[in-house]
């Protein structure tokens, strides 16, 4: 069980994809102009992460190392063709939204990643709870981001209105430059934590 709760950490704080590792940038900054459309890429990423990890770890064995990579995406690409054709039949609103981001989840570099260090090296378990870990720390980033550039570059959270109707939306921070903005100031607030963490340790050791 602790092998599981690290690798649920692990994935949401201690390697979180976004905040952290600096991956899947493109994704990152193209769907968050709404929480939603955060928490749709993010549960789909997390799925496909889920399934690729478990099933790689499950044929890691059979798989030549020569065509270990091939494979890999072979694998993902199976399970982001599944997501495309649920999200497409079930909220198709969502699926437009999302558009070409949902396909290329194929070739986002975190499932690859995590299929190249983890789930091809560990057993299926922890590499399942690995897959989710990655996925739920990717979702929780995407949200966070979606919200703020939602809040403030339209008045709303959710699509539901929450600010005063004097409340003058910055419509930039739904343009491109606005993912950019939110990005770094949340990476700017997270590594000075980390620094004064840090320095406390120094100072009580």
């Amino acid at each position: 069980m602790g092998v599981l709760w690290e690798r649920l950490k692990n994935g949401i704080i201690t390697e979180n994809v976004i905040f952290v590792q600096v991956l899947a940038m493109c994704p990152t900054l193209a769907v968050t102009t709404s929480a939603i459309n955060g928490i749709g890429m993010g549960l789909a990423s997390t799925v496909v992460l889920m399934g690729s990890n478990l099933a790689i770890s499950l044929l890691r064995k059979f798989i030549p190392d020569e065509v270990r990579l091939p494979a890999f995406i072979v694998v993902i690409a199976g399970f982001v063709t599944l997501i495309d054709f649920l999200m497409q039949g079930f909220v198709p609103a969502l699926y437009k939204s999302l558009g070409i981001f949902i396909p290329l989840i194929v070739v986002n570099c975190v499932i690859l990643g995590r299929a190249e260090a983890y789930a091809s090296k560990n057993s299926p378990v922890p590499s399942l709870f690995d897959g989710l870990g990655q996925g739920l720390g990717f979702t929780a980033s995407l949200v966070i981001i979606g919200m703020i550039r939602e809040l403030f570059g339209t008045g709303k959270l959710f699509g539901a209105h929450v600010m005063p109707a004097s409340f003058q939306p910055a419509l930039i921070m739904i343009l491109a430059p606005g993912a950019f903005f939110t990005l770094g100031i949340l990476m700017a607030l997270l590594n000075n934590r980390k620094l004064k963490k840090k320095a406390n340790k120094g100072v009580t050791a």
